[in-house]
């Protein structure tokens, strides 16, 4: 797990990007993975990231099926990339559902918080990695320029760092 510390990092890498791809393994092609984009709906992390969904659609399905699941984020303006690996599993806390409930997600659920088909996806986060890199395009090419001069040198392009446990 990590640290309150990394939370905070891991959320002020994602919480602007607000679109992840959540990945899942389909049901239909053992082995086959599926990705879609996913919206936050939180204002802060814990270890746990959440979104709404569909009780009917695939995701929930696959979920199922297997709870293992990774949500990617990227800025590539800002040279941000989140990898995040986790359990899933759909909830139909109610409270949950009237704590995030806002009118961006009203504009999916037309019988609103009283849809039959609400639910929350929960992703309790167990390990990720993300990438940050504050240089811009010119120093990175600097640097990669830099590294094939110098057989020995490695570029410096930025922050890169594992996190959690299985």
């Amino acid at each position: 797990m990590s640290s309150p510390e990394h939370k905070k990092l891991i959320w002020n890498l994602i919480k602007d990007i607000k679109v992840g791809m959540l990945v899942t393994k389909a049901t239909k092609d053992e082995g086959s993975m599926r990705a879609r984009p996913m919206s936050l709906v939180q204002d802060a992390y814990d270890g746990t990231l959440y979104f709404f969904t569909s009780k009917s659609d695939a995701k929930a399905f696959e979920i199922a099926h297997d709870t293992d699941t990774c949500l990617t984020f990227s800025n590539p303006k800002d040279n941000v990339y989140v990898s995040l690996t986790g359990k899933a599993m759909i909830s139909e806390d109610q409270e949950l559902i009237d704590k995030y409930w806002n009118p961006w997600v009203a504009a999916w659920f037309e019988n609103g918080k009283d849809d039959p088909d609400l639910a929350m996806l929960k992703v309790k986060i167990n390990k990720g990695e993300h990438w940050d890199s504050t240089n811009n395009k010119l120093v990175q090419i600097f640097e990669l320029a830099k590294s094939n001069l110098k057989e020995s040198a490695t570029p410096d392009l930025g922050e890169n760092e594992k996190f959690g446990t299985d």
